[in-house]
């Protein structure tokens, strides 16, 4: 990865990290990139969470994208997703999403989109990257420069593409507990699944600017949990704040997360429309890998990461890949992971089973997982710790074929992700604590 962007864009606390002069840079660069590959006069959509800082970053990234040369078509809020789509569907050059996904709302992020709607490639991100640090002499003047615009029904066209995804399924005399994570998902959500019939009830679902993933969404399901058990709902949902991903949980408040929802919709595709296989990463709970021995379904596995799945989904031309954290990729759908539409998909998956989601969920028995962080370690020593890899060994020679072992450093922090799979809870944790000793004592940070 370059100096600005990771593995989903430039991310960091806005107006410390993600300044005002970034965001117009990035405009502009994105711009100049996209005339060199001969585009006169790039047309570039831009959406965004609703985080105040949002406001900011959006009026940065459409002054440098009108200063290179390129018009901006201004969405508001939309989900990341939604972006993506409507930069394939209305035929823009490029796009832009303003989000910091899941992250606390003094942070905010950049994604860039390609034409066809995929996240813009390595190669294009470093070209982006070499521009903004170059100074550009040539300036368009006049009626050159570009321009702001609003696309009148934009919003509603992407929300008519996730109604149609479930075709004739009718949600009718379902109640849902949908949590919106007070982000971009807070309008289109709902709109969505009550078109389709739904009983919705909308909760963390005003957003402020200030509210954002606040104790709320996918990564606090336990708010999710509460309001289902006690307004009698059939299942709640959970995205996070720009609603690329999804979290689910029963009518008992059971959380059922992406490889339960994937497996889902393997399962289901498998019975319905045939399916080649699907793609994952080597976090997926071992559960997932056993049901899918069981379907005969051929499972890929990539680095953790939804543009990895992605990459690995174009390469075996699988159209169904995803992540434990609730990033599925529906490629028949969409060119990106897309909370809603996975939402509208696993509904749909219920109502054509006419099974609700806790006996869906009989498709995997879940492995008991336990992630220990070890902080403070030289990470970069790890490949070469061989004392670490003979602990690894040994804890996969004592589990067998009943569980595994994942050590992984942090792609962002001083850190060592140690992560088992054991048939109890207890073995899970036994191994987990014991390589995490291991790593602490041999990594030691300089």
């Amino acid at each position: 990865m370059g100096q600005y962007f990771g593995t989903d864009g430039v991310r960091g606390v806005a107006n410390e990290d993600i300044t005002p002069e970034l965001a117009l840079g990035i405009g502009r660069a994105l711009v100049r990139t996209l005339r060199e590959e001969g585009a006169p006069r790039p047309r570039v959509i831009i959406g965004r969470d609703p985080r105040a800082s949002g406001e900011m970053l959006e009026s940065a990234v459409v002054a440098g994208i009108c200063s290179a040369g390129g018009d901006a078509v201004v969405l508001d809020v939309l989900p990341t997703p939604g972006v993506a789509y409507l930069t394939a569907s209305l035929g823009a050059t490029a796009g832009v999403m303003i989000s910091a996904s899941h992250n606390p709302v003094a942070d905010n992020g950049i994604k860039l989109i390609g034409p066809t709607g995929h996240k813009l490639s390595d190669d294009e991100e470093t070209r982006v990257e070499e521009l903004l640090q170059r100074f550009d002499s040539d300036r368009p003047i006049g009626t050159r420069i570009g321009r702001k615009r609003h696309v009148a029904g934009a919003v509603e066209g992407y929300i008519a593409h996730l109604v149609a995804a479930a075709g004739a399924v009718d949600l009718r005399g379902v109640k849902i507990v949908l949590d919106c994570a007070n982000g971009a998902a807070s309008m289109v959500g709902p709109t969505v699944l009550r078109r389709l019939g739904a009983e919705v009830t909308a909760i963390a679902a005003i957003p402020d600017g200030t509210n954002i993933n606040d104790g709320v969404g996918s990564n606090h399901p336990e708010h999710l949990q509460g309001a289902v058990v006690r307004n009698g709902a059939d299942l709640g949902i959970a995205h996070d704040g720009d609603a690329d991903r999804i979290v689910a949980c029963t009518s008992d408040g059971t959380i059922v997360d992406g490889d339960a929802i994937l497996a889902i919709l393997a399962a289901h595709a498998k019975t319905t429309t045939g399916i080649d296989g699907v793609v994952t990463t080597v976090m997926t709970n071992l559960g997932f890998m056993h049901a899918m021995k069981d379907l005969d379904i051929p499972v890929i596995q990539t680095k953790v990461g939804d543009r990895y799945v992605l990459e690995g989904m174009h390469e075996s031309g699988y159209v169904l890949g995803g992540e434990q954290s609730g990033h599925i990729i529906a490629s028949e759908y969409a060119t990106t992971g897309d909370g809603v539409l996975t939402a509208v998909l696993l509904l749909k998956a219920m109502a054509e089973q006419g099974r609700t989601l806790d006996e869906c969920t009989t498709v995997m028995t879940r492995l008991p997982q336990v992630l220990i962080n070890v902080t403070g370690v030289d990470k970069s020593a790890l490949d070469d710790a061989t004392k670490v890899w003979d602990a690894v060994k040994a804890a996969e020679v004592e589990l067998g074929d009943s569980g595994r072992v994942l050590l992984r450093p942090s792609g962002t922090e001083p850190i060592v992700r140690v992560m088992t799979e054991a048939a109890t809870a207890d073995a899970a944790r036994s191994h987990a604590e014991t390589l995490a000793g291991v790593v602490k004592d041999v990594l030691p940070a300089g």
